[in-house]
């Protein structure tokens, strides 16, 4: 569980990442050292990392995979239904979905 002041200071760094300002290695360490330890942390740094790309969505599933927080941490990661496999696609996802 994170306190409040590691809470605050996390989102703090969060912001300032999405919007593409000045991230300090040691707060990269912290902010990471939180992602691995806590879910919600690494939701939140996936989508600063993709409000800091700013990609455009450019098919639906792509927009869908972001809509359910599953997006590549690879900025240039899309899926290609015609060399992908979806199985392999979806294996980083958390448990719940691999399971389905």
């Amino acid at each position: 569980m994170l306190s409040t002041s590691s809470r605050i200071r996390i989102q703090e760094i969060l912001t300032r990442l999405s919007m593409g300002n000045k991230v300090t290695l040691e707060e990269r360490i912290y902010i990471n050292k939180y992602a691995t330890k806590n879910q919600n942390v690494s939701s939140w740094l996936r989508k600063a990392s993709r409000m800091q790309r700013n990609q455009a969505i450019s098919n639906p599933i792509d927009e869908l995979l972001d809509g359910l927080d599953l997006s590549s941490d690879e900025p240039h990661s899309t899926y290609n239904p015609d060399q992908d496999d979806l199985g392999e696609w979806f294996s980083g996802s958390p448990s719940w979905i691999r399971r389905s």
